[in-house]
């Protein structure tokens, strides 16, 4: 087993370090063994809290009956270790289309209360129960109504009491030795955060064209790209008439550079390809005296401007094909997309 240092030199690890008894690899496991026990536990405490504080983030997010109000936000706050959680926990619920906001309980103290409304929803994390530094924003949330879900290791905390749905991590050991660095409850909260962030979409029914409005850039962006962004429309699609011959078929391969060509019928629905198969296929002197119905494929594949790239991409790989039409409802042509249009897009 090999490592590199910090000029790209390649390291030899010593050989007992791939031992499954080394002390090293032991430590890492017993970590992960109790955090993943914790998360078992977890899992097996949830119940119609759970669900309450889910028709809370549910409620704050639409808007009221009349339309005379925006949505709220959930807004996420804890301190230190639960702080950095909190930030996750609030990206997570805004990336999957719940708006939501992480506010430090420090700041909040000195003005950035202001940005909680009686609109919002508080989610707010402390193991103890006892941060000190979320008194002022449980004062200030409890003045004016706002509902609060806390997460906290300790039902009978001032936090979870607080709360008008306390969510309480089930009593696990932090992982290691000591066991005193913030471990298993911090991997229980961020858990217990993602499971009202994804269960929060399934019951709104979030989609992946949804997700893909709020992550447009990157290699997800890519991914969640839909194949109406990538075809190529008008005069470019190489069309020929279900009347015509050869020559015809040919010439317009030629000069769109697909590698094929749509046959289309007189109402403009397309009736079959002529690819550069078809063409080895049907090699012979009469090739340029034929109908092209007599050469096409008929029924070929085709695709959706609504579909997703990466869908499209792994339909023309399983079925070995470099172009494929874009038709609408009629089936008639409206685009079409080359392997290597998701290959520059940055999809595959």
């Amino acid at each position: 087993m090999t490592a590199r240092d910090t000029n790209g030199a390649k390291l030899s690890l010593a050989a007992d370090a791939e031992a499954p008894d080394h002390p090293d690899i032991a430590a890492g496991r017993a970590v992960l063994t109790t955090e993943a026990d914790a998360l078992t536990a977890l899992a097996a405490t949830l119940d119609a809290r759970f669900v309450a504080a889910l028709d809370i983030l549910d409620d704050v997010a639409r808007e009221d009956r009349n339309g005379q109000h925006p949505p709220g936000r959930v807004i996420v706050s804890g301190m230190g270790k639960s702080g950095h959680i909190g930030r996750k926990i609030a990206a997570t619920l805004a990336s999957t289309g719940t708006p939501a906001q992480f506010v430090h309980p420090a700041e909040a103290s000195h003005g950035d209360l202001g940005m909680i409304t009686e609109r919002d929803a508080v989610i707010a994390l402390s193991n103890s129960g006892e941060t000190q530094e979320l008194s002022d924003l449980i004062r200030h949330v409890t003045r004016f109504g706002i509902p609060l879900i806390s997460i906290t290791g300790r039902g009978d905390s001032t936090l979870a009491r607080a709360a008008t749905v306390p969510l309480v991590l089930p009593d696990y050991p932090e992982a290691g030795a000591l066991g005193l660095a913030p471990t298993t409850s911090t991997t229980m909260t961020l858990a217990l955060g993602d499971a009202l962030a994804v269960a929060l979409l399934e019951r709104k029914g979030f989609t992946a064209a949804d997700f893909r409005i709020l992550h447009p850039g990157g290699k997800l962006g890519h991914q969640l790209s839909m194949v109406g962004d990538l075809m190529h429309r008008g005069d470019e699609l190489p069309l020929v008439p279900d009347t015509a011959r050869m020559p015809e078929a040919m010439l317009a391969m030629t000069s769109k550079h697909f590698g094929c060509t749509g046959v289309v019928s007189a109402d403009g629905v397309l009736v079959g390809i002529i690819t550069d198969g078809d063409l080895r296929r049907h090699m012979s002197p009469e090739l340029t005296t034929l109908p092209v119905t007599q050469v096409m494929t008929a029924r070929p594949v085709t695709l959706g401007a609504n579909t997703m790239a990466a869908e499209a991409l792994k339909l023309m790989n399983g079925r070995q094909i470099t172009a494929a039409f874009v038709v609408d409802d009629a089936e008639r042509p409206v685009g079409i997309v080359h392997i290597h249009d998701f290959l520059r897009s940055g999809v595959a």
